[in-house]
């Protein structure tokens, strides 16, 4: 194993307080693990360097974290890769965020889904085993589209959902259903959320987000027809925005703002 480790409770990064800003995103010394109680502790390889393996360090949501110790969610931290718009040290980022997605299902897979018996690892492999029946469980990845739509007047659409900070807009999203194709799911999310229909939907790019469990991809579209109306269960406002008058966006480690971002850069 591996002498140093990432620190997790569940979906933020756990740093001693007084460890500097430049130190942040690497991992830390294992011994420091002593300072929790029955935490987690387990590898996982890298998906940079499959020889290589990550440790981390998982400690119960319940735990009281030391007062020498601080959180930092990964929403955040995600923020904290990103300079001008480009990433940063992304060897870091897909560590993290391999390890924080893994260290979360591995709190929600202690017991079988089938038969309920406690679960067992299966050496060297992400994956539960249950002794009781055999059911073999791995990591979920739950699919969901997030979508920048435009007009013919080089505006885009942004909404704020209840759960955004007051002020913050974003772009219209959601998961994935059984039976739709993920087109399927751009156009659907849309007439529901904002009752608005799209043409022209392609795919652009796509960004793991353990929150806790997802794989966002990214697609664009351009309005096709209906009048827009929030549909006031999620999103409490919507609207169209030029590259002058955009709101308050979502943070830069966001696929939300990298689709924005490539909106402004390519428009005239």
């Amino acid at each position: 194993m591996n002498n140093t480790a990432y620190f997790f409770q569940a979906d933020s990064l756990l740093i001693p307080s007084d460890l500097p800003e430049s130190q942040i995103r690497k991992s830390l010394p294992l011994y420091l693990s002593d300072q929790f109680d029955s935490p987690d502790i387990f590898e996982i390889p890298s998906l940079n360097d499959y020889e290589t393996e990550i440790t981390v360090v998982s400690v119960p949501p319940e735990t009281t974290i030391p007062e020498n110790w601080r959180s930092i969610p990964m929403r955040s931290l995600l923020n904290m890769f990103y300079a001008n718009g480009s990433i940063v040290d992304s060897s870091s980022c897909t560590c993290l965020v391999r390890a924080c997605h893994i260290a979360q299902w591995r709190m929600t897979s202690r017991f079988c889904g089938s038969c309920g018996s406690k679960n067992s690892n299966v050496p060297r492999q992400i994956c539960r085993a249950c002794p009781s029946c055999g059911n073999l469980e791995f990591p979920r990845i739950c699919p969901a589209v997030i979508t920048i739509i435009t007009d013919n007047e080089n505006r885009i659409l942004l909404a704020h959902n209840k759960r955004f900070k007051e002020g913050v807009y974003s772009l219209i999203s959601g998961f994935n259903e059984a039976g739709e194709t993920l087109e399927e799911t751009v156009t659907r999310e849309i007439r529901e959320e904002v009752n608005i229909e799209v043409k022209d939907i392609e795919y652009v790019k796509s960004q793991p987000w353990p929150f806790p469990n997802s794989l966002m991809l990214g697609f664009k579209a351009r309005y096709a027809s209906g009048t827009l109306k929030p549909d006031g269960e999620e999103i409490e406002d919507a609207q169209w925005f030029t590259k002058d008058n955009l709101p308050q966006l979502p943070g830069a480690g966001s696929l939300a703002r990298a689709l924005i971002n490539n909106w402004m850069n390519t428009i005239v």
